[in-house]
């Protein structure tokens, strides 16, 4: 536990400001970012950069949906991550921090750029997305640990009524945050 705990100090570290943002949904999302870092990591054997690089990616890829009020969130969680990685100074990882997050609900793998992180970043979302039903080759008990120690605090609760909110006003696009 406190391996992880250490870890995923950096979640906490980029999270934290987003507190008043996220409100109640803040324990949820943290703890979807952190089972998406883990699976991501676990999945591509992370080291240091890599790791940062997914952090990133982690706590910015559905942010758009609370500070824009919008389940159309890929833009504006874009924009959150290039204005972060410009402030750090970090701008020759936005390309690739960008599309992570502009391909993580891609339906069909994602295969352009096979040393970039997307299709680690797009499988561990769908990993948790799924509560586990999709593994992805990650070893079964050790998603149901991860699921486990960080639990879902509400947050799948919330992305079904942000549905359903959707499509009682977009019934022609209510999951447009969706990729083929």
């Amino acid at each position: 536990m406190n391996h992880h705990s250490a870890e995923l100090a950096i979640i906490d570290h980029l999270i934290e400001p987003w507190f008043p943002v996220l409100g109640r949904d803040f324990k949820g999302y943290r703890n979807h970012c952190c089972r998406v870092y883990l699976f991501c990591c676990a999945l591509d054997g992370a080291e240091r950069e890599q790791r940062e690089k997914i952090a990133i990616a982690a706590v910015y890829h559905d942010l758009g949906i609370w500070t824009e009020g919008t389940f159309d969130y890929l833009q504006p969680s874009r924009r959150l991550a290039q204005s972060y990685l410009a402030l750090t100074g970090q701008t020759e990882w936005a390309d690739e921090i960008e599309t992570m997050i502009e391909e993580h609900h891609k339906v069909t793998a994602w295969s352009n750029s096979c040393e970039w992180l997307v299709e680690s970043f797009r499988k561990a979302d769908w990993i948790d997305l799924s509560l586990g039903a999709f593994t992805f080759g990650l070893d079964r008990q050790y998603i149901n640990e991860i699921r486990r120690r960080y639990p879902n605090a509400g947050f799948h609760s919330t992305l079904t009524r942000l549905t359903f909110e959707r499509i009682k006003t977009n019934p022609k696009d209510p999951l447009p945050m969706f990729r083929w």
